[in-house]
C-alpha cells in the first residue's frame, strides 16, 4: 500500500507531501489543485510505460507545468514520487541541456531511485539511476550499469533484467496494475449502451465501453453477492440481466412495475454510471491502487449514499483514491467507514496546501539530490 505521495513543482503543487491510506478522499473547492494532484499521479503511472516524456509533451512540456510561483532555490525540475511499507519511487525531470535538437523541449530524467521500505536513505536504496547511469544493489555493494539508459528513459520500463534487478520488475508490474476511471462514457452514443463483444472481462474498461461483460464476468468469477447488494440498495427491488446473443453482450435492468427489462439504451446517464462504479470496485481482479475522479458526477442525491457502500467495499480489496468535489459523498464515506483517510486542498498564494497541515505535521519524506 502506499502510504505516502509526494509532489514537487507541478503546476500549483510548489511541494505536497500527502499521507494516504486504504481510503483517501481528496477535496476542495474548484482550482484548489485536486486535479493537479490527479494528474500528477497519473504521470507518476506513466513512469511504468515509459509516457511520463509524452505525457509532459501534451502539456506544453516541462516548462509548462512548472511551478509558476516565485523561484525556489535549487535546480529547476519537476519531481514525483511515491512511499510505501515495501518499496519506495522517487524521479527528477530536468530541463535538457541546450542543443540543435528538435527535441530540446523534452525534459530529461536527472535521477531516479527505489529503496526498500517507507524512507529514502543510503542504506535503503536498491536502484540509483543519475542522468544516464545506473547502479544497482548487489548484496553489500554496489554493481554499476553505465549508459544503461536514455535520459529520455525511465529505468521501471527499459531496464528488464529479472536476476539483477528484480525490485524494478516487481515495482514496475505493481504501478502498472493501477487504474484511473475518470472518462466513463455515459453519453447517449457511448459504447456501453449498446452490444458489444464479449470476453471474460476481469478488469472494466477506461472508458467503461465493455460494461456488460465486466459485470456478467463478476456474477460468475467475482462477488456476485456484493453486486446484487450494490444495485439492491441504489435501486430497490431491481435485478440485473446480461443478454448475450452471438457473443454479443448487452445489459439490462429489470425495475419493479415495468414489463421488460430496461436495456443499456434506456438507462439514466446516473444508472449508468453507478453500474460501471460498481464493475470497477467490485472487479475479481483488483488492483494496487484503484483512483476514482469525481465519482459523484451525473449521480442523483439519493446514490451517492449507495456510492458510499460501493467505495468502501472497494477499499477492502485494494488501495482506494477518491478524488471529489461532493461534500454529500464524502459525508456519506464518513458515515460507512472509521478508516477514511480525509485530504482537503486549499489555495494559499496561489500554492496548493493541505488544509491543516503544516512541515511538522508532514509524512517523512527526503528526494533525492542530483
Amino acid at each position: 500500500m502506499i502510504t505516502t505521495l509526494a509532489v514537487q513543482n507541478y503546476r500549483s503543487l510548489r511541494r505536497m507531501v500527502v499521507g494516504l491510506g486504504c481510503l483517501t478522499v481528496v477535496t476542495g473547492a474548484n482550482g484548489s489543485g485536486k486535479s493537479s494532484l490527479y494528474r500528477a499521479l497519473r504521470l507518476l503511472a506513466d513512469c511504468a510505460r515509459n509516457g511520463a516524456v509524452a505525457a509532459l509533451a501534451r502539456e506544453g512540456g516541462l516548462a509548462s507545468t512548472l511551478w509558476a510561483g516565485p523561484e525556489t532555490r535549487g535546480p529547476v525540475g519537476l519531481r514525483l514520487g511515491f512511499a510505501g511499507d515495501e518499496f519506495g519511487y522517487a524521479i527528477d525531470f530536468g530541463l535538457p541541456l541546450p542543443s540543435g535538437s528538435a527535441f530540446a523541449l523534452d525534459p530529461e530524467i536527472k535521477r531516479e531511485v527505489i529503496w526498500s521500505g517507507p524512507f529514502l536513505r543510503p542504506a535503503a536504496l536498491l536502484a540509483d539511476r543519475a542522468n544516464t547511469a545506473l547502479r544497482l544493489r548487489d548484496g553489500g555493494s554496489w554493481r554499476s550499469v553505465p549508459g544503461a539508459l536514455a535520459l529520455y528513459d525511465s529505468m521501471l520500463s527499459e531496464y528488464t533484467d529479472p536476476q539483477h534487478a528484480p525490485e524494478i520488475l516487481t515495482l514496475r508490474e505493481r504501478i502498472r496494475s493501477w487504474r484511473f476511471y475518470d472518462h466513463l462514457r455515459t453519453d447517449a452514443d457511448a459504447p456501453a449502451r449498446q452490444a458489444q463483444i464479449g470476453t471474460r472481462t476481469p478488469v472494466l474498461g477506461p472508458d467503461g465501453a465493455d460494461l456488460a461483460a465486466a459485470l456478467q464476468t463478476i456474477q460468475e468469477i467475482g462477488d456476485k453477492d456484493a453486486l446484487e447488494a450494490a444495485i439492491g440498495e441504489a435501486f430497490p427491488g431491481s435485478g440485473l440481466a446480461i443478454g448475450a446473443d452471438g457473443g454479443r453482450f448487452e445489459l439490462r435492468l429489470g425495475q419493479p412495475g415495468l414489463l421488460r427489462p430496461l436495456g443499456a439504451a434506456e438507462l439514466s446517464d446516473g444508472t449508468l454510471r453507478y453500474l460501471m462504479w460498481a464493475a470497477a470496485l467490485l472487479s475479481p481482479r483488483p488492483p494496487a491502487l484503484l483512483v476514482l475522479n469525481e465519482p459523484e458526477a451525473s449521480l442523483h442525491p439519493d446514490l451517492l449514499r449507495p456510492l458510499a457502500g460501493l467505495i468502501v467495499t472497494g477499499a477492502t480489496r485494494t488501495q482506494v483514491l477518491v478524488i471529489s468535489h461532493s461534500r454529500a459523498l464524502l459525508n456519506a464515506l464518513d458515515a460507512s467507514t472509521t478508516q477514511l483517510t480525509r485530504v482537503e486542498l486549499i489555495k494559499d498564494l496561489g500554492e496548493t496546501c493541505i488544509e491543516g497541515q503544516g512541515r511538522l505535521d508532514e509524512p517523512p519524506w527526503h528526494w533525492p539530490a542530483r
